[in-house]
């Protein structure tokens, strides 16, 4: 009996582990690929393989599939959501886009509107957390509680705080001196990306979460307010930059552009990105927010009906 449970023990632990065995395996691959032969590799594989964006994405990704396995209920267009914002984000990062990225700026800016807009929208729009959460394993759950995390995202989530954080990460990375160097560092560039996305998700977050006030952390009209906020200064920022006779990012032309565009036709192109597809996240926010707040005060109703 005792060998019978000890076979059914261990089966189960290997059991367990074998899809994080599995995810290493493949990213080993992956590594070995782009490190050694990163001329064969197709377009949709990684120009430089990142084991944190690998492994993130996929433990996530597994995670949250495992939750709703559980029994986490999710809308499937929220499911699609999650999922579409998430291979957004994974495509910029780890495809040849980064290649394109880091050799044209409007590239480098439709890249940045996914991770700080468009897959972070997705994926707050998803509303994920539940269900990632009760995939996870237990020991790595409690740590999303811990008291260093919540205040991080207490200070993140702050309504003051969190469309300054917005919109100052924003023109922060593009500051010219410092937009030369990050471009030029790896490891600055790879801070840049984490920061952007990790600010987009939390921003979205805080303004689509469905749920009403209380447990959410703000009203409608305060959510309604944060983006107005954050709009002015991208429309300034992709206006300055889509019409200056001035080229700010030399960079990209010591880098090399791989596409025949002038200097000043790829900033503008840019600048395009940063006005024009951010104001329509904007809009779309806007009729999230009306959306939830009205589902909200009929729940409500039918609540104090019953």
């Amino acid at each position: 009996m005792t060998a019978t449970r000890h076979a059914t023990t261990s089966s189960t632990h290997i059991g367990a582990n074998l899809p994080y065995a599995l995810l290493l395996t493949v990213g080993a691959v992956l590594y070995v690929l782009c490190r050694y032969f990163p001329v064969e590799v197709p377009f949709w594989l990684p120009w430089e393989f990142s084991w944190p964006v690998f492994l993130v994405t996929f433990l996530v990704l597994f995670w949250f599939v495992r939750g709703l396995r559980r029994g986490e209920d999710l809308a499937p267009w929220r499911i699609a959501c999650f999922v579409l914002g998430i291979a957004m984000d994974y495509a910029v990062l780890q495809t040849h886009l980064d290649f394109y990225a880091q050799h044209m700026f409007f590239v480098h800016r439709a890249a940045h509107f996914v991770l700080h807009h468009a897959g972070a929208f997705l994926i707050a729009l998803g509303a994920a957390g539940p269900a990632i959460r009760r995939g996870m394993p237990d020991y790595l759950a409690p740590l999303l509680d811990a008291r260093p995390v919540k205040a991080a995202m207490n200070v993140m989530q702050h309504p003051a705080v969190a469309p300054a954080l917005f919109v100052g990460l924003l023109y922060f990375w593009l500051i010219p001196a410092l937009h030369t160097r990050v471009m030029l560092d790896g490891n600055l560039y790879d801070v840049m990306n984490w920061t952007m996305a990790l600010n987009g998700i939390a921003f979205w977050w805080l303004v689509l979460d469905p749920r009403p006030k209380p447990p959410a952390r703000l009203s409608s009209l305060m959510r309604g307010l944060m983006i107005l906020l954050i709009e002015l200064p991208q429309m300034v920022l992709g206006a300055i930059l889509s019409l200056s006779t001035r080229d700010y990012y030399p960079v990209y032309t010591i880098c090399g552009r791989i596409f025949d565009m002038t200097a000043l036709n790829d900033q503008h192109y840019g600048g395009l990105i940063i006005w024009l597809p951010g104001t329509l996240t904007s809009f779309a926010a806007m009729i999230a927010v009306l959306v939830h707040m009205r589902i909200n005060e009929e729940r409500a109703e039918n609540a104090h009906q019953a």
